[in-house]
Parts: structure tokens; C-alpha cells; sequence
């Protein structure tokens, strides 16, 4: 009886090897320069025509050389790596050629006088007047908006995770979901026809803070909502052990825990209403001249002021440049609310030990 001899497959020697940490810059410069040569046989102009096909060439040849080199699985892996710098690049060159613009044209105005001017008696076509009485609106529609939110949000958050059971924590559940969907537009015509039309109370800051808080109000209850399930339960058991009542136990445990998480969604919150124009065009309308009582009258605001600013500017001269200053400031603005939520997260974070 004969036996057959079993021979090993052979590998390839390459099999195994690890590429170096240049290979994907390598692959993406290589990439690059096929783009260009190709796009410039094929006479295409369009830049990006010629990005679309390095970033094609850059994963297909990622994966070319990978599984040549690494193996099959290897590969895939690094295609998926890719393809996510890939996505992140596409979604970061439009934003960074927003904020390049912005900042290219806003700069040209935007000043200690900008900032601390009003339009006054200065017609559109004229150069000068400022934005302080659009910064000043803004500062009194969100803060309002902001007090009247924060409460409502943080004690309809507490009332669903702590107390929330049945029918009623189903149906606030439902409406909160609803909400986080509404328009602005829908927002602002509601308080339209409550506040304005049927009380007779015309238009006013406080009318764009009522549409503004009902737009802030589902994203506090959201973000504060998550941020009280994440408090260990272990907690709130020690507390009630102890004797202390469940008021008491959310008041001084949970909520100190959680603190940091709902100022950030708060923050973030309160960022996604500076920028909004629709509540504020029906509600609020506007005014050159500053107008310190939110409580009557109308007020001017940094988005209402950007929109009338080039609207009235036909795509050129004195209005044209005060528009993207003050698009600049809004920017700059928002940013700075995010960065002062992320700096408040990691400093209320609960800090690990060695």
C-alpha cells in the first residue's frame, strides 16, 4: 500500500511582511500625480475631477500593493482605513473652503469700530456702521431662549429617566422625538400665530426667543436624557440605602455626576439657535438702530443682519463686505460656544487614577 507524501504549499516570501509607515503617503503622492496626468491627458480643468480619481487610484492601489505584500486580509483592512480618510477629506474640504472665504472676506471690515457700531443713519451703500446692535439682539433672543429651555429640558430629562413610566413618559417621549424635527420655519410661524396675531403683542425679541427655546428645548431634554442614563445606577442605590430621598439623591448625586455632560449639550444646543434666521425674520424682524429691550419693539440679530446686509448689497460694495464680517463674527461666535463645550466636558470628566 502506497502513500502519498504530503507536501506543503509553498508561500511567498513576501507573505507576512509589514509595509513601512510611509507607504500610505507614498500611495497618496503616487495617487495625486496620476490624477493630475490623467486629468491633463483627458483635458479635464475641473479640479475636482482629478481628486475623485486620485482618491480611486489611492484605495485601489492601497489595496493593490497591501495584498501583494501583507496578505489578502491585511488589506482590506487598510482599504477600509482608506476609504475613511477618503470620506474625512471630502467632508473637511468644503468646510475649510468655507471658513477660508469667510475669513478672505470678512477681515476686510471686521474691527474694533465694526464691533462696537451700529448702522444708525448709514445707508447700505455707504461704508462704515457696524454690527453691535445685531451682537447685542442676539446675546438677549438666545439668553432668554436659553432660560427658558435649560429648566424646562433638564426637569422633562429628570422626569423620563428617573420617574418616567406608562403612558404620559411614552407620549412626552413621542413629542420630544416630534420636536427635534420641527423646522424653524414652522417654529417661528406658531409663536407667529399665538404670540403676534392672536395676543397682539408684535414683534419683539422675546417673540424669536419663545420659537427659538422651542427649537432649543428637544436637544437639552436629548443631551441631558443620555447624560443622566449614564450615571451608574450603583450610585443612586448607595444614596437610597443611606435613607436619603430620591429628590434629594437626583438633586445631590445624579445630577453633580452628570454635570459636565449637560452643560455641553446645553452649549451645543445653544449653538444650533444662534445661527438660525427664519424664527427671527417673522418674529423679530429688524433695525439699524440698537434696541436694548428685547420686550418690545423690534431687534436686530447677527443672522437677520447678514441676510438684509447682502440682500441689499446686490453682490458688491460697502453692504457686500459688512455681510461676510458679520458672517465671520457668527462663525467665530459658534465656535467658540463648541470649544467651551468641549473644554468643559474634559474638565468635568471624571478623572482616572494611576
Amino acid at each position: 500500500m502506497s502513500h502519498a507524501t504530503l507536501t506543503p504549499k509553498s508561500r511567498s516570501s513576501l507573505r507576512g511582511a509589514t509595509l513601512p509607515k510611509w507607504f500610505l503617503w507614498a500611495v497618496a503622492a503616487g495617487s495625486i500625480a496620476a490624477g493630475l496626468g490623467i486629468s491633463a491627458a483627458a483635458g479635464l480643468n475641473s479640479s475636482i475631477q482629478w481628486a475623485l480619481i486620485a482618491a480611486v487610484l489611492f484605495v485601489l492601489g492601497t489595496y493593490a500593493i497591501s495584498a501583494r505584500v501583507e496578505g489578502g486580509r491585511q488589506a482590506k483592512d487598510r482599504v477600509a482605513t482608506s476609504m475613511v480618510w477618503v470620506a474625512f477629506i471630502v467632508a473637511v474640504i468644503p468646510l475649510a473652503s468655507l471658513v477660508w472665504a469667510t475669513v478672505k472676506r470678512g477681515v476686510k471690515v471686521l474691527d474694533g469700530y465694526f464691533l462696537t457700531h451700529s448702522m444708525g443713519v448709514v445707508a447700505d451703500a455707504e461704508v462704515g456702521g457696524g454690527i453691535y446692535h445685531a451682537i447685542l439682539g442676539t446675546l438677549e433672543q438666545v439668553g432668554i431662549a436659553t432660560l427658558i429651555s435649560v429648566p424646562v429640558g433638564v426637569l422633562t430629562a429628570i422626569y423620563l429617566v428617573e420617574y418616567g413610566s406608562g403612558k404620559l413618559a411614552k407620549a412626552v417621549t413621542f413629542f420630544v422625538d416630534v420636536m427635534t424635527g420641527i423646522p424653524s420655519i414652522v417654529a417661528g410661524l406658531f409663536i407667529l400665530s399665538t404670540w403676534i396675531l392672536m395676543l397682539d403683542m408684535g414683534p419683539s425679541g422675546f417673540a424669536g426667543s419663545l420659537a427659538l427655546s422651542i427649537l432649543m428645548i428637544p436637544v437639552v431634554v436629548r443631551s441631558t436624557e443620555e447624560m443622566l442614563k449614564l450615571v451608574p445606577n450603583e450610585l443612586r442605590e448607595a444614596s437610597l440605602a443611606l435613607g436619603v430621598p430620591k429628590w434629594r439623591t437626583i438633586l445631590k448625586v445624579v445630577l453633580p455626576t452628570s454635570v459636565g455632560g449637560i452643560t455641553t449639550g446645553v452649549m451645543l444646543a445653544v449653538a444650533r439657535i444662534t445661527g438660525e434666521t427664519a424664527p427671527v425674520l417673522l418674529l423679530v424682524w429688524g433695525t439699524d438702530f440698537i434696541n436694548a429691550n428685547p420686550f418690545q419693539d423690534p431687534q436686530e440679530s447677527l443672522p437677520m443682519y447678514i441676510y438684509l446686509q447682502f440682500a441689499n448689497s446686490g453682490g458688491y460694495g460697502a453692504a457686500y463686505d459688512r455681510a461676510w464680517a458679520a458672517a465671520l463674527t457668527l462663525i467665530a461666535f459658534i465656535m467658540i460656544l463648541n470649544l467651551a463645550a468641549r473644554g468643559i466636558a474634559r474638565w468635568k470628566a471624571p478623572k482616572t487614577g494611576r
